[in-house]
């Protein structure tokens, strides 16, 4: 069955984590539906580089937190927040591409 993340996450968000780094947040309904894309992996840096067009090694960590049903990534920003050419100084439009992701569950 698939599953949009948009109909299982409570939260998909974007932030700064310094100048240098974007943090991606998915704080899911419910303990079910985060235990199924834990597990599965689905959530992983293969995905995240495809997503926002990064390399591996820009991938700089994907947390899984569990007292908040949470997945939190962390990417290394395209360009510094407030750099010539810089569109989302605070980053926090930058969780778009994760809108429209379906997974098979």
């Amino acid at each position: 069955m698939k599953v949009k993340l948009t109909d299982i996450a409570e939260v998909i968000r974007s932030k700064n984590a310094g100048p240098y780094e974007l943090t991606l947040d998915i704080i899911f309904s419910d303990f079910e539906n985060y235990e199924k894309i834990k597990h599965s992996k689905l959530i992983n840096s293969d995905l995240i580089c495809r997503l926002y067009s990064v390399k591996p090694e820009d991938v700089l960590c994907i947390i899984e937190f569990e007292p908040a049903k949470a997945i939190k990534v962390t990417i290394k920003r395209p360009l510094c927040s407030g750099d010539l050419g810089e569109t989302d100084v605070y980053g926090a439009q930058q969780h778009a591409p994760l809108l429209g992701l379906e997974f098979e569950v």
